[in-house]
């Protein structure tokens, strides 16, 4: 198996979460601790292609929307797209609602119709994903589809967040339902409470943000995302190069993230208002340090006057 790329190798080990002892596969920490730097190499066709993985609560929606924002990159959720078909009540959604209805899970081909159609509408475009695949077996019909129309992978990162960091946030989470973004109350709380920064609207709790619940999605996480992640180690990183964060905030793991990017994909480009706004930070940086080595030498001069 391929050795994944891991950053911040003095990762913790928790022994009071019946789901930390199967952390070791999960975070492939049994195959080294050393850490590799990234190389700039292009990939396939120069286009981004990535998965990204975590627990319940780790960043994920986070830290993609932070790529998106600076970037020109398309994020896509796979629960947001499912509950958009539901809500939208399409064809598929009506199926899917009714299996969901009962009880039960939807089929993975039906969340595979409803994702493959997204991504063939932006093909040429770079694309981020997150909550699908979730088991090995959906993770090879993703690969089909994607070989089919000659569009492969080409990095997947893999978020390593302790069990108990996860368990202690996931009950200050709140959602924007309608955007799908997400704050948290202890880190990340939203400029008026209870309302969304961009459109005002009410924010939403999910109905399995409790620790109960998220201490049984942890278990199952690392029932089913094991072996996929050893699937995807199991390939030539010229392929699909996989690289596991380690960290405790989204804060900790952004400056890491980023470098894997612009490392896997060197001719990324920057959108035109992030470009802007650090023009602004830049100037509005330069003019205060401008204003400070002023204020000793007007010092001097006022003490000689005074003299």
């Amino acid at each position: 198996m391929r050795r994944p790329i891991a950053y911040k190798t003095q990762s913790r080990r928790f022994s009071n979460s019946a789901a930390s002892h199967k952390a070791l596969p999960f975070t492939l920490n049994n195959l080294s601790s050393t850490v590799e730097q990234p190389q700039a190499a292009e990939h396939g066709d120069g286009l981004l292609r990535m998965l990204i993985f975590g627990k319940p609560g780790a960043g994920k929606g986070t830290l993609s929307g932070r790529l998106v924002k600076k970037y020109d990159i398309t994020s896509l959720s796979g629960g947001d797209l499912l509950r958009h078909e539901i809500s939208e009540r399409t064809e598929i959604g009506k199926v899917a609602e009714s299996i969901m209805a009962n009880g039960d899970l939807v089929p993975d081909d039906l969340v595979l119709k409803i994702i493959s159609s997204k991504l063939d509408q932006i093909r040429n475009k770079h694309w981020i994903l997150d909550g699908f695949p979730r088991t090995l077996a959906q993770g090879e019909m993703l690969d089909r589809h994607l070989k089919a129309r000659a569009t492969p992978l080409s990095l997947v990162i893999n978020l390593d967040v302790p069990d108990e960091v996860i368990l202690s946030r996931i009950s200050d989470r709140w959602i924007h339902l309608p955007s799908g973004r997400i704050y948290n109350m202890s880190y990340n709380p939203p400029k008026v409470d209870g309302r969304d920064d961009v459109t005002g609207e009410p924010l939403t709790r999910r109905p399995d943000d409790n620790p109960e619940i998220c201490a049984r999605r942890l278990k199952q996480f690392y029932a089913s995302t094991s072996p996929l992640l050893e699937y995807y180690a199991s390939r030539p990183a010229s392929v699909t190069k996989l690289v596991t964060l380690r960290g405790e905030t989204s804060d900790e793991i952004w400056p890491q993230l980023e470098s894997v990017v612009k490392g896997t994909l060197s001719s990324l480009r920057e959108r035109a208002e992030a470009k802007e706004e650090k023009k602004r930070h830049s100037l509005a940086d330069a003019t205060r340090a401008s204003e400070e080595r002023k204020r000793p030498s007007e010092s001097i001069g006022k003490a000689k006057l005074a003299a």
